[in-house]
This record gives C-alpha cells, structure tokens and sequence, in this order.
C-alpha cells in the first residue's frame, strides 16, 4: 500500500541514514555554495559526485533540520518569498513576536516572480523552539520555502 500525502508542501523528518545517498549530495552542493566554497553549481556537483540534473531535481526538497530549543547566539535563515508587497516586513514581524533581534536582512533581485532573502538573527530572547518558529515562519504568508535554518555562535 503506497502512502499518499495531501499536497506537495508537507514536510516529513526521515532519519538522515534512511534517505538515498543523493540528498545527503544535494546538501553537500547546497552547502558549498552557501559557504562560497564553490562559485558555481557545476563545480559544486563535481565535488560533490551528482550530476546537475539530480541537484536541480531535488534542490528545493531537501534542505538541513536544526530542531530543538533556540540557541544562545545568532540564527541565519535561508527563505524564497513572493515578491509582492508586504511580504518581507510581514516575515520580519514573525522574527519579532518569536522574540528573534533581527541583524542584517540581504535580499536578492526578484526573479520570476520570487527573491531570495537571508535574514540573521540574535536568539537568545526567542520565545519559540526552532521547530516552532520554522513552522510560524512557514505559514507566513508569501513565503514560498526555507531553504535552510542554520545555527551560529556568537
């Protein structure tokens, strides 16, 4: 019996061991570019041993789970938002009510119809988990995916 789920945006934590090897690649591609370890998504899946087909596929299904309480220190959040107005300042008012102290916000030119956004943050008021602020910021409206949560130390 195969399970279906409702819709496309549902999230399922799978134990990193149980998935295929190629998400565990996807990642390594996305990390290296985030990180500016690679310039360019062919040099990133070289290194990495995926073609770029499999990271295209799958880039914007797989992304790094960081749960648990809000760490002491600074919060990088990885988003694509609509671009229409209002959408950036309604996310920024998510970060406020969770108690996150915005630091720097950088914004990449609208493309298609989307902008990517990175959004630091310091975390040692927030009064949501981690897992409880992703999902908040999820539901905001115009937010069309996280593409990563990453901790950082002060």
């Amino acid at each position: 019996m195969t399970q279906h789920f409702p819709n496309s945006d549902d999230w399922v934590l799978v134990r990193a061991d149980a998935l295929p090897e190629v998400f565990g690649k996807v990642l390594a591609v996305q990390t290296a570019l985030s990180s500016g370890r690679c310039a360019s998504v062919s040099e990133a899946v070289r290194q990495s041993g995926i073609s770029r087909s499999a990271y295209y596929k799958y880039k914007d299904a797989v992304a790094p789970y960081i749960g648990g309480s809000a760490p002491t220190g600074f919060m990088t959040v990885d988003l694509v938002l609509q671009d229409s107005p209002g959408v950036l300042s309604g996310l920024l008012s998510t970060f406020a009510k969770a108690g996150a102290n915005i630091v720097t916000v950088n914004q990449q030119p609208p493309v298609n119809g989307s902008a990517e956004v990175s959004i630091c943050a310091k975390t040692e008021n927030m009064a949501l988990s981690l897992d409880k602020f992703a999902m908040e910021v999820t539901h905001s409206p115009g937010v069309r995916r996280i593409r990563a949560i990453r901790r950082t130390a002060e």
